[in-house]
């Protein structure tokens, strides 16, 4: 799977870039279909603690699956939407054994 990584405003260090690549790639476990994902980190200007913004786009044959978490840090948020996003997938999944 492709993964593409944006920040929006900053630069991402090489740690976070990779700990988000090993995290998305084992969603494949969960729907081997995955053609790629985008990763775009926000940092939004409030005095709220939780002010890291992780989106996440997961292309799929027929579909795109978009999950959006806001958290304190962004480890946290990328842990948060590959979660939601492993339901999502075995709920895609799931839905397509059923119709055939």
């Amino acid at each position: 799977m492709k993964v593409s990584v944006n920040a929006v405003n900053f630069t991402v260090d090489r740690k976070l870039v990779d700990f988000i690549q090993e995290r998305l790639t084992k969603l494949e476990k969960f729907y081997d279909k995955v053609v790629s994902a985008d990763v775009f980190l926000k940092v939004e200007k409030t005095s709220d603690k939780e002010n890291k913004v992780v989106e996440v786009k997961i292309h799929v044959p027929g579909d795109d699956f978009m999950v959006k978490k806001q958290c304190k840090t962004f480890e946290e948020a990328i842990e948060i939407s590959a979660e939601s996003l492993e339901r999502l997938l075995i709920k895609r999944k799931e839905k397509i054994r059923t119709h055939i």
